[in-house]
């Protein structure tokens, strides 16, 4: 049998000097080296390893071995880039130095189906493995994170809660006292248009006047829903008012309510993370390392 290149080669050898068989999944190709006359097994990752990477281990066991090449049954020469998953699938020739060895890899399809289940509680074990070594040791490493950044988050918050506070008070304050203002403007008028209507005046006289002061109430809500959008319902109105003075005063005395509003949203979302962060941790960590973090 000859090469690509015509290059004679000697009969081919028997196929028990290179076999191969799967071994947890993985193909174990085994060959005998042609200098120490011992066999080497080379256990090969199909999906990342190539050929060129297989021949240079082979050549690496065994410094005897001056060339090293696979041909395909038909005589042509495998590309070194080729990966040994396509190799595998079919009939190749192995060639080491002037010796072709023939070899015929087992059928995948029988060999998937025969490890199928040892690669599933191999693939199962691993993960738990995993699990076990590392997601504690990162849930907790998160965990610490996020009370530490809960920690800078309400060191931020606590200047900006008592200047919130004090403007609160003030602006509930003033609020207040509009609303009370504008009882006792209700009452005088009141009392003004009985005083006129019962020892001045009489109701015939009033009675215009009482309606027209009827109507321009009704023109002062309506233009209050014009410029607000709102109908005026007292809640709303007070709400409304003691906003007009919150922000007023806000910017009185420099409380930047944007940067208050982030803060708090982030802490609120910081606080979330923590909560589902600790529902695994419940379950995995011991009692007392919770108790000691509550």
């Amino acid at each position: 049998w000859r090469g690509q290149e015509g290059t004679p080669y000697s009969t081919l050898v028997p196929s028990d000097e290179v076999t191969i068989n799967y071994r947890h999944g993985l193909p174990v190709i085994t060959v005998m080296l042609p200098t120490r006359r011992e066999r080497c097994q080379f256990t090969v990752k199909p999906v990342v390893t190539t050929v060129g990477a297989f021949l240079q281990d082979v050549q690496r066991e065994d410094k005897g071995i001056e060339r090293a090449e696979v041909f395909a049954t038909d005589g042509s020469k495998v590309s070194d880039a080729t990966l040994m998953e396509v190799l595998l699938m079919n009939d190749f020739k192995l060639v080491i130095n002037n010796k072709a060895y023939s070899v015929s890899p087992p059928v995948k399809d029988k060999l998937s189906s025969e490890h199928a289940t040892e690669m599933e509680d191999i693939k199962s074990l691993v993960h738990r493995l995993f699990v076990a070594l590392h997601l504690e040791d990162h849930q907790i490493r998160k965990e610490r994170e996020l009370l530490q950044k809960l920690d800078h988050l309400k060191g931020e918050l606590l200047p900006l809660e008592q200047m919130k506070a004090r403007i609160m008070d003030s602006a509930d304050a003033k609020t207040s006292r509009l609303l009370w203002v504008g009882l006792a403007l209700m009452s005088t008028q009141g009392g003004a248009l009985a005083w006129l209507t019962w020892w001045v005046y009489s109701w015939d006289i009033m009675e215009p006047v009482t309606y027209f002061i009827t109507y321009g109430s009704a023109m002062a809500f309506y233009a209050y829903f014009v410029l607000t959008k709102q109908d005026y319902i007292y809640p709303h109105a007070k709400d409304r008012q003691f906003l007009h003075y919150f922000y007023r005063k806000s910017k009185k005395q420099r409380f930047n309510v944007e940067r208050y509003n982030k803060l708090k949203d982030d802490l609120a979302e910081a606080e979330e993370s923590l909560r589902r962060l600790r529902q695994p941790l419940h379950l995995r960590l011991p009692i007392q390392e919770i108790n000691d973090k509550d």
